[in-house]
């Protein structure tokens, strides 16, 4: 990916942890990444297209990051579980990819959108393939299973869902989520998984990929 479209990306994903994505501007992204707002709207065409770049973006490094833990030498199984947990602390910290995965857009998000029916093909190909929109949390799911080959694809879904669970509904002892005064209180952050959890993974998965059957049922 060129130096330029890389530190406008980089650039559009530091606003938003100071602000939400309608009050992010396009000439401040440009100053911040040093190019002329020409380039931006040469690489994006538009802020709509910079945010359907920024999610194929998060989408992509995530897959990377989940064939290169499956690539690793160890157990097939082993290997799953850290998938799951890098799903966890991936998500933790990138709130795009958390969307991503869960498809729920908040209103400091962008909201990227496939580009309308009939406008004119993007000059940049790496713009053509993010105007075809961000992959729906289910689409991303299959992809991520399918990073690991036919063999083990329904162990690493299982790994992954599992995984959302707990994005969804981290674990949070009760005291911190009730809170001191009584009154429910959003975790400080999102923890890992648990040890617990990681070891229940660890059998299903033993047991599934020991069985003859190829899918979950």
């Amino acid at each position: 990916m060129a130096p330029a479209r890389e530190a406008l990306l980089d650039a559009a994903l530091a606003a938003l942890e100071h602000r939400p994505w309608s009050a992010v501007r396009m000439a401040d992204l440009a100053a911040t990444a040093r190019v002329s707002r020409q380039t931006l709207y040469n690489e994006f065409g538009t802020k709509e297209g910079l945010a359907r770049a920024l999610a194929r973006r998060e989408a992509d490094t995530y897959l990377q990051g989940v064939r290169r833990l499956l690539a690793a030498p160890a157990p097939p199984e082993r290997n799953l579980v850290a998938v799951a947990e890098w799903t966890v602390a991936r998500a933790a910290t990138r709130p795009v990819l958390r969307a991503l995965l869960t498809g729920a857009w908040d209103a400091r998000l962008p909201a990227p959108r496939p580009a309308r029916s009939g406008a004119r093909p993007a000059a940049v190909p790496a713009q053509r393939l993010a105007d075809e929109g961000p992959p729906a949390p289910g689409e991303l799911v299959a992809a991520t299973a399918a990073c690991a080959g036919e063999r083990w694809a329904a162990g690493c879904e299982l790994a992954v869902r599992l995984a959302l669970s707990h994005v969804v509904a981290p674990a949070v002892p009760y005291d911190r989520v009730v809170g001191t005064a009584g009154q429910c209180e959003e975790p400080e952050s999102w923890s890992p998984m648990t040890p617990r959890i990681t070891s229940v993974i660890e059998t299903i998965l033993s047991v599934e990929t020991r069985s003859p059957r190829k899918t979950m049922p």
